[in-house]
């Protein structure tokens, strides 16, 4: 199979008038776009056997295959991959071009045409083009291998997938242990969305964030007066988890009197608010997390057992992802997706080096961490791939410490000495622009987003700096 390459900014003229075409060419890269003219629809469609543009400008009316045909073959053969499609007609055809309209077409031109407007309508049906490969795009990303929030292919992830469905459909308190950075959080979000329970409340609860003095209004509620600033009743969280889920996140961090409550409502349902007397029964259903060792946290005495022996009836493990294999470079892929299109960048991938050092590394922050590090690496990159050298320095660290002693082991310091003045930066840009426009300044200037006459301005000064030194 061919391999297609879509060049960014591409417009073919498909156009049997030879001076038409070479005048439209002409403004296309005027206008900072790259563009190349075929005589017929043959030529064109023999040309997209290796290359597709992302816009064609063509005339309707062609000698051989006119404009409509054209437009239908293209998209028989890649409905899917279809570049923008812009048609020039003479005014008497109109009901052509309407025809070409509704076969795929994005919009139509009439002769004489209006060069200006020929621009704005090019680069307006290259904007929409855009816009919507990166609507899909994020589509592609949101549903492939996405498990409610939570992406992974290894057989680890299947299987919590698997156990998360199954523990869904029961009423009992759940565990849910792993490290920090694992998702903890996703996962007792998805077995609400899978339970019985998903049209009702689902409360996440960070324990550890809320204070000591306050923890017992927070669960339970307090009544009017119960204590000094209580000035009206308060309802609870239990309460405003009523008919839904309430997510106890790091419970390991709650006082032991506090624990023995919550041992009581997992028992019979039942709370108190503080400053009264009678008790209320809730229908909450109770999720709990924890990335500390509870065992552990049993024997030194700031958990309690029997609390332990109500919730793990149901107990889920989140594996680290330095134990689930090919996710790390599957997610590391995903999350350079998401930051490229976020931030307009066009990166092909990771080099070798890159992905190596990734897949090697242990991750202690987990998947929290690796999502961090690929927003560093996109954010400082002005490359088409993720080099080791866009990589955050702890990993980059950890490369040498493996390998050993190497020049990279001072990589903090290097770094904050490689740091650039603004003005370096912009005139090295520059200089990387009109290279790739092989010196070119119209087409430099158009890229860069600055008039002729600044980017002449900011050479001259460059020229001036350097004579000077």
């Amino acid at each position: 199979m061919t391999k297609v390459d879509i060049q960014t900014g591409m417009v073919w003229v498909v156009e049997d008038d030879r001076a038409l075409g070479a005048l439209l060419l002409e403004e296309i890269r005027d206008s900072g776009l790259d563009g190349c003219w075929k005589a017929s629809a043959e030529d064109a469609v023999r040309a997209m056997e290796q290359t597709r543009p992302d816009l064609i400008v063509c005339d309707l009316r062609l000698p051989g295959m006119d404009g409509l045909a054209f437009l239908k073959k293209i998209l028989d053969d890649a409905p899917d991959a279809c570049p923008g499609f812009l048609i020039i007609t003479a005014f008497g055809t109109i009901p052509k071009a309407v025809e070409a309209l509704k076969a795929g077409a994005d919009d139509f031109l009439t002769k004489p045409l209006d060069l200006e407007h020929f621009i704005l309508c090019v680069k307006r049906v290259l904007e929409r083009k855009r816009l919507k490969e990166m609507v899909n795009q994020m589509r592609g990303l949101f549903s492939s291998e996405n498990f409610h929030g939570m992406y992974g292919k290894s057989a680890s992830m299947r299987r919590l997938f698997k156990q998360i469905r199954q523990v869904a459909k029961a009423q009992g308190p759940v565990l849910i242990l792993g490290e920090s950075g694992t998702g903890k959080d996703l996962v007792a979000k998805a077995i609400h969305k899978e339970s019985s329970r998903a049209d009702g409340p689902f409360l996440p609860v960070n324990c550890a964030g809320i204070p000591e003095h306050r923890l017992e209004s927070e669960f339970f509620g307090h009544a009017e007066g119960a204590f000094t600033g209580a000035k009206k009743s308060r309802r609870g969280l239990f309460a405003e988890a009523e008919g839904g889920t309430l997510f106890l996140d790091e419970i390991s961090e709650t006082p032991l009197a506090l624990q023995a409550k919550f041992l009581r409502i997992l028992e019979d349902g039942s709370i108190r608010k503080v400053g009264e007397n009678r008790e209320y029964q809730v229908d909450v259903r109770v999720l709990a997390a924890t990335h500390r060792d509870i065992d552990r946290e049993i024997r030194r005495g700031g958990f309690r057992e029997d609390l332990l022996f109500r919730l793990e009836t149901l107990t889920l493990y989140v594996p680290p992802l330095r134990e689930r294999g090919e996710d790390i470079e599957f997610l590391a892929a995903l999350f350079l997706k998401q930051f490229a299109l976020a931030s307009g960048k066009k990166i092909n991938g990771f080099n070798g080096e890159a992905l190596e050092l990734l897949t090697r590394y242990p991750f202690p922050g987990n998947v929290r961490e690796c999502r961090n590090a690929i927003e560093r690496a996109v954010t400082f990159t002005a490359d088409p791939w993720i080099r080791v050298e866009h990589l955050p320095v702890r990993i980059r660290r950890y490369r040498a410490d493996v390998n050993g002693p190497s020049d990279d082991m001072n990589d903090l310091a290097k770094e904050r000495e490689n740091l650039l003045p603004l003005a370096e930066i912009e005139r090295r840009y520059i200089r990387h622009v009109l290279a790739k426009v092989d010196g070119n300044k119209r087409q430099a200037a158009a890229i860069l987003g600055i008039g002729r006459r600044t980017l002449y301005r900011k050479l001259e000064e460059e020229t001036e700096a350097s004579e000077s030194q």
